[in-house]
């Protein structure tokens, strides 16, 4: 009984950890949608921020304890610079018009680069977790789900959003990144 009791606790601490890490991929969703996305773009994204969250915290959980030592705080400086440039970029596009080109979230890098930028974090937590006795196909499946419901929601409710405030909504979405970057380096 008491074994089934810390296996459920266990389950809850790992699914509230993989929402935690989720709230990630949801702000930048949100920042991404109101630019504008087609569906498939929308899916593309998602699935390979799921993928990342998958594999940085399965990552993670190899390096071992010294790695969280060295790089706790730098993973988090990585993800804040990544989402600052990236943000920037969106604003710098939406004030100088159609001349200066986005990133675009379609191509494999830029694809990478916002599943890098939002997953980044889940590395510093897999590191953590390797040091304690956790499932680590439950822990890594949870927070692959989580990564990839929350980004599909941030993409969604970014993409109605960004309709209501039309060419305003790439500077908007751009400033909702770049003040994310400055909290995660903050």
């Amino acid at each position: 009984m008491v074994e089934a009791s810390l296996y459920a606790g266990q389950i809850l601490t790992l699914l509230i950890m993989a929402l935690a890490l989720g709230m990630d991929a949801f702000s930048l969703g949100i920042g991404i949608g109101m630019k504008g996305i087609r569906l498939l773009d929308m899916l593309k994204l998602s699935l390979v921020i799921g993928i990342f969250h998958v594999m940085m915290p399965l990552a993670g959980m190899f390096a071992g304890h010294y790695v969280s030592f060295l790089l706790g705080h730098i993973a988090t400086a990585v993800a804040g610079g990544l989402l600052l440039v990236l943000g920037g970029h969106m604003i710098y596009s939406a004030v100088r018009g159609e001349e200066v080109r986005s990133i675009d979230h379609g191509s494999v890098s830029g694809l990478l680069l916002f599943a890098l930028s939002v997953s980044v974090d889940s590395f510093s937590v897999g590191i953590s977790l390797g040091m304690f006795a956790v499932d680590q196909v439950l822990t890594v499946l949870l927070f692959g789900a989580a990564g990839t419901v929350m980004s599909v929601l941030g993409l969604m409710l970014g993409k109605g959003v960004g309709r209501t405030l039309g060419g305003y909504g790439e500077a908007v979405g751009g400033v909702i990144l770049f003040t994310f970057g400055m909290l995660f380096i903050l």
